[in-house]
């Protein structure tokens, strides 16, 4: 399976339109559309866009492997493959910048979203 087929398929079984996918990604629809088709290839920073926002591996969709979610190398990964949203993705990373107050707040707000209130 291509890459181009293999991006049409993450997106159809989502339901979601060419335009949602491009918006979300900061690309034209356009150029999501000569993806899917192969008649183009992503960059990488684009690719791995894609991979987040699937929620699979960028070795999948480049056809490296069958499983998508390459739970089998998951040990060794920078991060869990739950972060599925590319602005989850950043501040993820941006995360461990964060001052010990922030990071004090955040898990007060944490705490509230799981309702373990004190």
């Amino acid at each position: 399976m291509s890459l181009g087929s293999r991006l049409k398929k993450e997106r159809e079984k989502r339901n979601w339109s060419q335009i949602y996918v491009a918006k979300k990604i900061g690309i034209t629809n356009a150029v999501l559309s000569n993806y899917e088709r192969d008649y183009r290839d992503p960059d990488t920073d684009t690719l791995k866009k894609l991979a987040l926002l699937y929620g699979v591996k960028t070795d999948y969709l480049l056809g490296i492997t069958d499983d998508p979610t390459g739970s089998e190398k998951e040990d060794d990964d920078e991060y869990p493959t739950v972060i599925k949203d590319p602005e989850l993705d950043r501040w993820h990373k941006e995360l461990p910048k964060s001052d010990e107050e922030d990071l004090r707040k955040l898990r007060q707000m944490w705490k509230i979203i799981k309702g373990e209130t004190e």
